[in-house]
């Protein structure tokens, strides 16, 4: 009897281990774990967390007296202490959103009082009147930033391994919702509601399992671009400035910014169409294009046309700053002179907005810089201009 205790010690002992390294390693980055289609046993796992908890506790409690009862107790004592280590460590140590805190003080400064490098690159919305932009050095770090532009909630969003940007509308079945990043599947950010605990695909807004599986986020449009142009295209824009509690993860993002990081999650591939290449997604009703970032670097303007819709990409003078329009015609073509956008129908600044006192303004379409794995994972049927 005291054998088959001690053998109903040793199992809870391993079997809340395993549980508590398996509940976090396939939602995060671990060897392996990222390549698995695992996102239902990865959900099950950590929606049930409490009862394999409970009832690994049980056997460590039911066997703990028989265990404690041999001459070496160094042994139970010692795969005691391993346990809740494990256990520490993968709660309070390994989970996403104990590493990528959200920020404390979101506080927001106008041209004026800007006091970051107006080099560097932002996400930036317009809602009613209303601009505001989020630099990517610190939602790199936070993932997700829960805002109100001129009245609209918002989530600004942004994934670091895969370097896309999104802005979603919080809103699920008419309610406003808020979000936590939980973890990622296939090297994109996932984030879990409030409400019905589903889980959300960072890069496309859908949700991926949970009660919603298959509802989508509504996205807004937004746009990537520096500091500098941002000002220079709408001077009253408002800039997120740094949250002091997280000033020391911002500045080990500024490399990753640039392209410099070395990390092999969110380096980059300086030649086309590799793993951490840097690309432009644009996708239009149902069909997705994808162009070349060094392609767009050597001609700044690329015209094209996807599905039945003519399009243009446009990179500014420095290099960063980038947007995609509609075309009026598919027989009507863009010169890019500096910033200015030439057309028969007349001049555009780098929005879209006439510079010829008309009220007319260009279509503007999302476009996404992103590395080509994630790109292509999420959207297995695009096209690729070459």
């Amino acid at each position: 009897m005291n054998n088959i205790a001690r053998v109903i010690f040793y199992t809870g002992i391993f079997g809340i281990s395993i549980f508590e390294i398996a509940n976090v390693f396939f939602i995060m980055p671990m060897p392996g774990s990222q390549e698995m289609r695992s996102i239902n046993l990865a959900y099950f796992l950590y929606t049930h967390r409490w009862h394999f908890r409970i009832f690994f506790a049980l056997l460590i409690v039911i066997g703990i007296m028989n265990a404690f009862s041999i001459r070496h107790k160094w042994l139970p004592a010692t795969l005691l202490i391993i346990a809740a280590a494990i256990i520490y460590f993968f709660n309070f140590k390994m989970t996403a959103e104990n590493i990528f805190r959200q920020a404390r003080n979101v506080i927001f400064k106008p041209m004026a009082e800007n006091t970051l490098n107006v080099s560097s690159n932002v996400i930036g919305v317009e809602n009613n009147g209303v601009v505001k932009a989020y630099p990517i050095q610190f939602l790199a770090y936070h993932h997700q930033v829960q805002d109100t532009v001129g009245g609209k909630p918002m989530m600004i969003t942004y994934c670091s391994v895969c370097r896309s940007g999104r802005v979603y509308e919080p809103n699920i079945n008419g309610r406003l919702e808020k979000f936590r990043l939980v973890g990622m599947d296939h090297y994109n950010a996932m984030f879990e509601d409030e409400t019905t605990k589903s889980w959300w695909r960072q890069a496309t807004g859908e949700a991926i399992t949970g009660p919603l599986k298959g509802q989508q986020l509504p996205e807004l449009a937004s746009m990537q671009l520096t500091i500098r142009k941002l000002f220079e295209l709408y001077p009253n824009a408002l800039v997120m400035q740094i949250d002091e509690a997280s000033r020391m993860r911002y500045d080990s993002l500024r490399r990753f910014e640039q392209g410099l990081s070395t990390n092999k999650l969110t380096r980059t591939d300086s030649m086309p169409w590799k793993n951490k290449s840097w690309v432009i997604g644009v996708k239009v009703g149902s069909v997705n294009k994808v162009y070349d970032w060094n392609e767009l670097k050597n001609k700044r303007l690329i015209e094209d046309k996807i599905g039945d819709v003519p399009i243009a990409i446009v990179l500014s003078t420095d290099g960063q700053s980038f947007a995609a329009f509609e075309r009026p015609s598919e027989t009507e073509n863009f010169e890019l002179h500096n910033d200015t956008l030439h057309l028969q129908s007349g001049l555009y600044d780098f929005s879209g907005r006439s510079l010829t006192g008309s009220s007319q303004r260009l279509t503007r379409i999302n476009a996404y810089q992103e590395f080509w794995h994630s790109w292509h994972a999420f959207h297995p049927d695009t096209q690729k201009f070459q």
